[in-house]
């Protein structure tokens, strides 16, 4: 019996010089759509060259010949993938990628898929709250609900930056990163003082981090700014790494050991549905 061609052709595709793109199917038996590839080869060509090719210089880049490469060259264009620079540039990446690129880390970013949960959380402890991300040595604050007591005056984000060894935020990331990655953090930003209780010391850090690790939340106990404390958890991807970490803030009258044990327990609770809800994002 004859064997069937696994070449199943796609008129919507055919090129000008009479060849026909279409199904193929590989070793491992998956299907892949010929004309879709190339355009993918010429996408990854322009990104290398990001001054642009001409026609024949990308055919030639992609093993195409000219009539298949402006085919596909003009889709592109009309779908706002490729700008045509002139004739002696040529052709280079558009706009419409970067939006790609862009909607897709937003879709992906902590602070964007939590905000609604932040908020109802900060609603619910009748605080405020904040989410924060590392970024090289620096502490970013993607996130800040304020609580309903408005006499709090808390740190200035700029402040925040550097002050890991002093906050709440920065200590749940600090918690489970690698020793060598503290040291460079510490050694670049340093382990300034900023109230009576603020942890000074190398030794006293790693002592503090050991500590959050132990409880499963960290605590600034009045080590940014007297009178407030801060309590934070971590946030963690697929495969147990932390990516960023949230927390709540309330004055120092408040902190009873009853206080301080059921905000934990609600922390706790919360970093763990925060956490399966990056988790269902990342598949």
């Amino acid at each position: 019996m004859k064997k069937e061609s696994l070449d199943i052709p796609d008129v919507s595709a055919a090129n000008g010089a009479g060849q026909t793109a279409g199904l193929r199917v590989n070793h491992a038996g998956a299907r892949h759509i010929q004309s879709v590839g190339r355009a993918l080869d010429i996408l990854e060509a322009l990104a290398i060259e990001r001054d642009g090719l001409t026609l024949s210089e990308l055919a030639g880049r992609v093993a195409l010949n000219p009539s298949t490469c402006h085919h596909l060259i003009a889709t592109l264009v009309s779908r706002g993938y490729l700008v045509h620079l002139g004739r002696s540039r040529g052709y280079a990446l558009a706009q419409k990628l970067h939006e790609l690129v862009r909607l897709a880390d937003q879709e992906a970013d902590p602070a964007e898929l939590l905000k609604h949960d932040l908020r109802k959380l900060g609603e619910r402890l009748g605080h405020g709250v904040q989410l924060a991300v590392l970024s090289e040595t620096s502490l970013l604050t993607k996130l800040r609900y304020p609580g309903p007591d408005q006499s709090l005056n808390e740190p200035d984000e700029i402040t925040k930056m550097t002050a890991l060894h002093a906050t709440a935020t920065g200590k749940a990331i600090l918690a489970w990163i690698p020793d060598t990655e503290l040291v460079r953090i510490i050694s670049s930003n340093g382990l300034n003082a900023y109230t009576d209780n603020t942890i000074t010391s190398l030794s006293g850090l790693v002592e503090e981090l050991r500590l959050v690790r132990r409880r499963g939340y960290a605590i600034d106990n009045e080590e940014m700014k007297d009178g407030l404390i801060c309590m934070g958890v971590a946030l963690r991807e697929v495969g147990g790494a932390v990516i960023a970490s949230f927390s709540v803030t309330f004055p120092a009258e408040l902190a009873t050991e009853e206080y301080r044990s059921n905000l934990s327990r609600s922390l706790i609770t919360a970093s763990h549905d925060f956490s399966n809800t990056l988790l269902k994002h990342s598949h």
